[in-house]
């Protein structure tokens, strides 16, 4: 039998590649908007939503356009020297967001490195800390990135396995014993506040956890945070490098909980899924612990980034999506939930916006995992991925229609409803491709 064109890509990638992801197997060739067409042809609806980095829709002609327009006139300064479009796009960004000064990064890890680099000068320079003891906190179950300083935060296994030594002071952990902040749990913070206090130079905290499974912040607990932040006279840095540029239905997903953090980290979708593009802002105080010369990037701040990133961020107030998101994500939710009253398979269902997560019953699948649902709808035109070991997550573009995302709906229902009577061998692709459900 001869392979599809899809099994050869993926079978070079397995022989040639580091083995650092397990992707669906989708290999794709062209993707417009929300739909997808791989290398065999088939057409897909893109629900994954590149983990939130193509919020504008893939391929959105005005960031297109202005990135082949820059590339064409200038492409690369690096630090050394500055450009024409630098200074305007730092002007728009921390304008766009209301901050008084911002440093463009990379993405969304090597933007939460900074911050902790930025906390730590702050707590030494202004908050008064012993030189090497900051201790910048996180909670458990977060995902900040890959990077040594966002693994040290980590708290998954096998984020962490094989990487130590990890760095001191960084991570969910406070006290003597070693107790762990919880996400949701007030009481965690500020037992962590009292205890260390005066070495905590900063907590960082997603606006609502992504990779966790989408877990959305209880109502008043960021305004808690952010309370017990100014008693303890502590920074706030707010992760919304996956909720944030309008994922939520609002500009970020913070303005929905009341607050403004005194540091915001930003990436992905700030690129339009284009150019890699993270910013880090704050106010001018606390930018100017960072001295000239200790920190930067080559490509950061680059006119290519600069291009895309403004235009990217244009789109999403000029197309309405912040709106559409608003919008949809109230039909993607009661979707999820009526689904859900219908079938014990689902057996609970998280998301503000277009950001959502359901969780799977594995136990009723009859042998078969998460894994083999998401191929069940690949079979059926929808591409997701599931997070962990019972969660999938749905993140379709802002762009989406609502035909579109009821269509998906849809086919999620019909998925449901055959996944616990269907053979492996019954679901297309699911034997052939088995070697990426670990």
């Amino acid at each position: 039998m001869n392979s599809s064109k899809s099994q050869i890509c993926l079978a070079t990638e397995r022989q040639y590649s580091a083995k650092n992801y397990t992707p669906m197997p989708v290999v794709f060739k062209k993707a417009i908007g929300c739909k997808v067409w791989d290398v065999d042809d088939n057409e897909y609806l893109d629900f994954g939503g590149s983990y939130c980095a193509t919020n504008q829709g893939h391929s959105h002609p005005k960031i297109v356009q202005a990135l082949i327009d820059q590339a064409q006139i200038c492409a690369l300064p690096s630090r050394a020297f500055t450009h024409n479009l630098y200074g305007d796009y730092i002007k728009f960004v921390c304008q766009y967001f209301d901050f008084e000064k911002a440093l463009p990064l990379n993405g969304g890890s090597e933007a939460i490195e900074f911050a902790i680099k930025l906390a730590r000068a702050w707590g030494y320079t202004k908050k008064g800390i012993s030189q090497n003891e900051a201790i910048v906190l996180f909670a458990a179950n977060n995902y900040h990135g890959r990077t040594l300083g966002s693994t040290s935060a980590s708290t998954t296994p096998g984020a962490r396995k094989n990487y130590g030594p990890f760095l001191p002071k960084v991570g969910p952990y406070y006290g003597s014993e070693g107790k762990f902040i919880r996400y949701n749990h007030i009481e965690d913070i500020e037992e962590a506040f009292k205890t260390d206090g005066p070495n905590i130079a900063a907590i960082v905290l997603e606006s609502l956890q992504g990779e966790a499974g989408i877990y959305v912040p209880k109502d008043g607990y960021l305004q808690q945070v952010k309370r017990l932040c100014e008693e303890y006279n502590i920074l706030y840095i707010a992760d919304e490098v996956q909720m944030g540029a309008g994922r939520t239905g609002t500009l970020l997903s913070c303005e929905q909980d009341g607050i403004k953090p005194d540091v915001l980290v930003v990436a992905k979708s700030i690129g339009g899924g284009v150019y890699p593009t993270s910013l880090v802002l704050s106010s001018g105080e606390i930018m100017d612990c960072i001295e000239p010369n200790s920190h930067g990037a080559t490509f950061s701040g680059s006119p290519l980034s600069c291009a895309t990133s403004k235009v990217a961020l244009e789109v999403l107030i000029e197309d309405n999506m912040i709106d559409n998101a608003k919008h949809l994500g109230k039909i993607m939710l009661d979707g999820l939930n009526s689904i859900r009253e219908k079938s014990s398979i689902i057996t609970d269902v998280r998301g503000r916006g277009l950001m959502a997560g359901f969780d799977i019953d594995e136990s009723q699948l009859n042998g078969k995992k998460v894994w083999h649902v998401c191929m069940l709808l690949r079979s059926k035109g929808i591409i997701c991925k599931m997070v962990h070991a019972k969660t999938i997550r749905w993140a379709p573009a802002l762009v989406i229609t609502e035909e579109e995302l009821r269509f998906g709906l849809r086919m999620l229902e019909q998925t449901i409803n055959e996944i616990t009577a269907l053979e492996i061998a019954d679901i297309p692709d699911a034997v052939t491709f088995d070697y990426l459900r670990y």
